[in-house]
């Protein structure tokens, strides 16, 4: 069923309207992002339970003007429309005094405001509004109680579901855009102990939609703990390179985090990413193809628009190999000359709008996964993620899997090693892939930071690589 619109936004909606028609007299570009944000946490740990409000939850209006020295904004959650014009004249006036004193002028031109409507409802199986919190917190306590009654190891088991409504109106001179979408996360974090020894397992998962969720995470929580358990068993990694197979969620960690951060271009504009370097050259196998953008899959970080009123996009970054695209939001495009992708993304509306990456991954293969473990010699498949840093000026890898399983002569031993570290240089990665499985898979229960670390939600994937990679 679709979701319901903000009566909020679409209340002040005349009211943008007129700032809008008043300030376009004195600025070549004016335009208003309105947020209405709402949503429920649900939370069962073996000493707590509790629900709450969402995280992200807001309500409120940034406004940019362009004048001939750049941009100015201004966020308010206050509708006085005479208090909001002045206010704005006032900043524009500071910034331009500013800008002329540096002898610095960061923009060549308006962003463009091409002619645009989009009124876009998402749909989900439950709509937020009608969730029954106490079902929702009972049915976790119960997963939560069966599976601490069958695992003796199991000391502490902590299940988390989250359902958040995003609504975004954008007004400029020529736009008008709307829209309102839910996308719900899950985890479930179990710790075992045994001998003095403890082991954490953890499993995220995520869908653009609501609290239909809840089914698909109650029956993740007992594997979740069984692999807990037997990660007490698991041994230090010997150091040294092996043929790797990587799991859909790690491989959405290389993706996003070896990758995907040296390719958003507002750090081209800083000349801070070496991706900057590599437009149009060999970067991976010809066998990979890597795509980023809101309309590139359905998960969480999906949208018709992004948080400057450009339309969301799929943008192929890595072309069978060839690095062809980088991600951008409007003002380091006008910087750059480019276009803008869709990728501007605010954490709130009192926040800047930075270049960010929404669904990012890997497109699937032709080979199966059983011929990829049956094709190894010596090697390691990596599952699950602990941890990843971005180096986008150097590209090198710093990618921790939550585990690795052993495989020798094309079959797992039983061997496993915890946690396991993946060093390196990106492009040696990407080009050693020589064999990819057809399912792409998703996830987005994290957040990725930047700035003054500033936190959006993100989704990253893939399917099962194989590669060559240096562990330890």
């Amino acid at each position: 069923m679709k979701l319901n619109p903000s009566q909020y936004l679409l209340g002040q909606k005349e009211n943008c309207k007129e700032i809008i028609a008043r300030l376009s007299k004195e600025f070549s570009y004016v335009s208003i992002l309105g947020t209405d944000v709402d949503g429920a946490d649900y939370l069962v740990t073996t000493t707590k339970s509790s629900i709450g409000p969402c995280s992200d939850q807001e309500r409120g209006f940034v406004l940019r003007v362009f004048q001939d020295t750049g941009v100015s904004e201004y966020s308010f959650n206050d509708m006085d429309v005479d208090k909001v014009v002045a206010r704005v004249r006032e900043i524009a006036l500071e910034d331009r005094k500013r800008f002329l004193s540096k002898g610095y002028l960061p923009y060549a031109h308006a962003p463009k405001d091409e002619p645009a409507t989009v009124y876009s409802l998402g749909e989900v199986k439950n709509l937020p509004e009608n969730d029954d919190a106490g079902k929702i917190l009972s049915a976790l306590k119960q997963a939560h109680d069966g599976a601490i009654d069958r695992h003796e190891e199991v000391k502490f088991l902590r299940l988390f579901l989250s359902v958040t409504q995003i609504n975004k109106m954008f007004l400029s001179v020529h736009r008008d855009l709307y829209q309102s979408y839910c996308y719900a996360n899950g985890a479930a974090i179990a710790m075992a102990e045994k001998d003095e020894k403890t082991k954490t397992e953890y499993k995220g998962i995520s869908l653009l939609g609501g609290s239909e969720l809840l089914d698909t995470l109650v029956k993740e929580v007992p594997g979740v703990c069984d692999r807990a358990v037997e990660l007490l068993s698991a041994e230090r990694m010997v150091p040294g390179e092996y043929d790797i197979l990587c799991d859909p969620d790690f491989t959405g960690l290389i993706a996003h985090e070896a990758f995907g951060h040296g390719t958003e271009m507002d750090m081209f504009v800083k000349h801070r990413a070496k991706g900057e370097e590599y437009l149009n050259k060999r970067v991976a196998s010809d066998r990979l193809v890597m795509h980023d953008g809101a309309t590139a899959i359905d998960e969480v970080s999906s949208y018709a628009f992004d948080d400057e009123g450009n339309l969301g996009s799929d943008t192929v970054i890595i072309r069978n190999g060839i690095f062809k695209n980088g991600m951008c939001d409007a003002l380091s495009a006008i910087q750059l000359g480019v276009e803008p992708t869709g990728n501007g993304k605010r954490e709130s509306y009192k926040r800047k709008a930075y270049t960010r990456m929404t669904n990012t991954f890997f497109e699937g293969g032709t080979d199966s996964l059983e011929d990829m473990i049956a094709s190894i010699k010596h090697g390691y498949l990596l599952e699950g993620l602990e941890s990843g840093m971005e180096d986008p000026k150097n590209w090198g890898i710093q990618c921790v899997a939550a585990k690795a399983r052993e495989i020798k002569d094309g079959a797992f031993t039983g061997k496993i090693c915890s946690p396991v570290y993946l060093t390196g240089y990106v492009p040696d990665l990407l080009e050693s892939i020589s064999m990819i499985s057809p399912e792409v898979e998703m996830s987005g229960t994290g957040y990725c930071g930047k700035g003054w670390k500033e936190w959006v939600k993100t989704s990253t994937g893939g399917a099962y690589i194989k590669a060559k990679g240096m562990l330890s």
